[in-house]
């Protein structure tokens, strides 16, 4: 049997670690995959709709492309959130549509990763504990909306660049997840793949006692699904690779 490979797209420098470290836990779990990471060139660092449409731009993602051919990847994803649900539902399915074409494999985003991770789950009333400013994340709200989810809370944390999300550390993950949390919510989401997050998913969901998803889980998730992988008995993966 082939490794299972799927490429990630991923903006700028910020919790890029965790796409190895998902690699090498998958692995020991006993999943042949791989998780290859290029990186492309985010612009304007804000969670500002303006910097988010012109880093999404398919241009921009398509640079990257010829660096993730090495690594003969089965499918690719943008590795972003914010600079794909910026565009809306099907703006966001768009951008999605032409990366495919471009790469000529299947694509997607971590905005439809999700999606597709939180129905899988089978969670359809969800919160959003968010690292953007309350605008950008009334645009996530409005893009599970749109896909279909109940969603019951939502709390924004105010920063404004992926370079300070990627400085949080284990305490601060915990009090986002903890504060974002509403009784009604099935799931909790963690929008941000600047977040690390890689390290603490079991003890996330321990401190909830519910299902979270997290931007860089469900992202390598998606790459997996496109390839029709599914690995399973990955507890520190959190409850979705379990």
């Amino acid at each position: 049997m082939m490794t299972a490979t799927a490429g990630f797209l991923y903006p700028g420098h910020s919790a890029e670690d965790d796409f190895p470290r998902m690699e090498a836990l998958l692995r020991a779990a006993g999943a042949d995959v791989r998780l290859p990471l290029v990186h492309t060139d985010i612009g304007t660092d804000a969670h500002r709709v303006d910097a988010l449409l012109e880093m999404g731009s398919v241009d921009r993602l398509t640079a990257a492309l010829g660096e993730l051919t090495p690594h003969a990847p089965g499918a690719v994803v943008w590795a972003c959130t914010s600079a794909s649900f910026v565009y809306g539902h099907e703006g966001a399915r768009e951008q999605a549509e032409q990366l495919s074409a471009r790469a000529g494999l299947p694509a997607s985003s971590t905005s439809f990763a999700f999606a597709h991770a939180a129905r899988a789950a089978g969670a359809r009333r969800v919160a959003i504990a968010a690292t953007y400013p309350d605008d950008i994340a009334d645009l996530f709200a409005a893009f599970l909306r749109a896909a279909g989810f109940e969603v019951v809370g939502l709390r924004g944390s105010g920063v404004i660049t992926a370079a300070e999300v990627g400085t949080w550390g284990r305490d601060d993950v915990l009090a986002l997840t903890r504060a974002g949390d509403d009784p009604a919510a099935d799931a909790v989401l963690l929008p941000d793949t600047a977040l690390h997050t890689a390290a603490w998913l079991p003890d996330l969901e321990a401190a909830i006692g519910k299902a979270v998803l997290t931007a860089n889980q469900v992202t390598a998730w998606e790459g997996l699904r496109l390839l029709g992988h599914r690995p399973a008995g990955c507890p520190a993966m959190g409850s979705l690779f379990a």
